[in-house]
């Protein structure tokens, strides 16, 4: 990275050109550069790549590319942005490893029911290298730590919030209404003068009014939108109207597929919104709760993994002949909060306990002993006594609720802050 040689050498711009000034005097042409972002630079050839990019991908979605000029700014503004959360994120020693980039492509590719190697082969006919990919997610990853960290820590939802909604929103868990949106934001800065306010009004009223003619809504938010949506044509993709910012729930209720709104204002800017496609579905929700106890065998300087899975095999064996499994837990188990109630958990739900202890768990009839099975916490032997299906619509409807409204103050206020961001940042772009 560039950046990197700024501790170390001298770093020289001239006539939009970034020197690398080394030790004795000898100077190494980079590249042209595109933009300085506060310390670091991003150059013409970078810009160059990702512009190809951008124009492969709207051009397999059949959508009318705008001319490359308008395109190269949209995406130097995206990597301008970019930069700066990097940044912010570097200083805040976030960072991912090799490994969790791999695991997560290994996860990717599981999902999409292809080996890896499939997978590999799969970008590669899109025309991405893996190398390119995992950079792609490393750079995703980072920037989601980083807003989890300044924006996600700092909403709270408070039970008030939750009572207020269910009391004024209709049945959120029954029949509900999907709706395909797409958005374009006329951005306005922090501080903006009455003008400035008033140029961003004007321009989002014309491009609604081109829009309701015809003009194509993808191709115009490429061309037009400044939000991070901009070079997917303003796809914000599909969303219950409990996903939706509380900001367009109003419009977005009374809309009609194809249908394009009048300018929005908040504190961003003016929001224009338009329904691509509706569609109905039906939300259910009950669970399997389960009556479970269990011993546990810590692992330490005396007792090895295989020790602990020999003293639970044991105890297993004493268990079939009779012994009573209540009262060897109380004596053998090391989660001393259940053993003195016999190894008992009580009634969990799912997702109560850690993923190895309920995936075998979830395999086991009634009464019947699990093999040792290791979590971080050590070696259990596991038995279920009893199951049963519980309507949770209520609790659920509640959860459902709190992270709805989490999700739109966390979407309405990453706005503000990248915009802040961007706002307050020192950048330089060369024509």
């Amino acid at each position: 990275m560039i950046k990197h040689t700024f501790k170390t050498n001298l770093i020289l711009l001239f006539c939009g050109y970034i020197l690398i000034n080394s030790y004795p005097l000898e100077s190494e042409i980079l590249g042209k550069i595109a933009a300085v972002v506060e310390d670091d630079v991003i150059l013409q050839q970078e810009l160059d790549k990702e512009v190809t990019v951008i124009i492969q991908r709207i051009r397999t979605s059949n959508t009318q590319i705008p001319p490359e000029s308008v395109i190269r700014k949209q995406v130097l503004e995206k990597m301008i942005i970019d930069k700066l959360q990097r940044q912010l994120a570097e200083k805040a020693g976030i960072n991912v490893t090799e490994d969790m980039l791999n695991n997560s492509a290994a996860d990717i590719a599981q999902r999409n029911n292809m080996s890896l190697e499939k997978f590999r082969e799969e970008l590669q006919k899109q025309g991405l290298s893996y190398k390119q990919f995992l950079e792609n997610m490393r750079n995703e990853i980072i920037i989601n730590q980083l807003r989890g960290r300044e924006i996600g820590s700092r909403i709270k939802v408070t039970d008030k919030e939750v009572e207020h909604f269910l009391e004024t929103q209709e049945n959120i868990s029954a029949e509900s209404t999907q709706y395909h949106l797409g958005h374009i934001l006329i951005a306005v800065k922090e501080g903006a003068s009455a003008t400035e306010i008033q140029k961003a009004e004007t321009k989002a009223k014309n491009l609604v009014h081109h829009l309701k003619a015809g003009q194509d809504f993808s191709q115009t938010a490429i061309s037009e939108s400044e939000d991070d949506n901009a070079l997917k044509g303003g796809d914000l993709g599909w969303r219950s109207i409990n996903d939706i910012p509380t900001l367009f729930t109003d419009k977005v209720n009374k809309m009609f597929k194809n249908e394009v709104s009048e300018p929005i204002r908040s504190p961003s800017g003016f929001h224009i919104i338009k329904i691509l496609d509706i569609k109905g579905g039906l939300d259910d929700h009950t669970i399997t709760k389960t009556k479970v106890r269990h011993i546990l065998i810590k692992t330490n300087e005396l007792i090895d993994d295989e020790e602990a899975k020999k003293r639970l095999l044991d105890i297993k064996e004493r268990v079939l002949h009779g012994e009573d499994f209540a009262s060897l837990a109380r004596t053998h188990s090391d989660d001393k909060g259940s053993a003195l109630k016999g190894g008992s958990l009580d009634w969990v739900n799912p997702g109560d306990l850690v993923r190895p202890f309920e995936d075998a768990m979830e395999k086991l009839t009634i009464n019947q002993l699990s093999e040792p099975i290791q979590s971080q916490f050590g070696w259990h032997l596991i038995q279920v006594l009893d199951r049963q299906n519980k309507d949770n619509s209520v609790e659920h409807k509640k959860n459902q609720v709190r992270e709805i409204i989490r999700k739109r103050k966390i979407e309405e206020e990453t706005e503000l802050w990248m915009r802040r961001l961007r706002d307050e940042a020192y950048v330089e772009t060369y024509p």
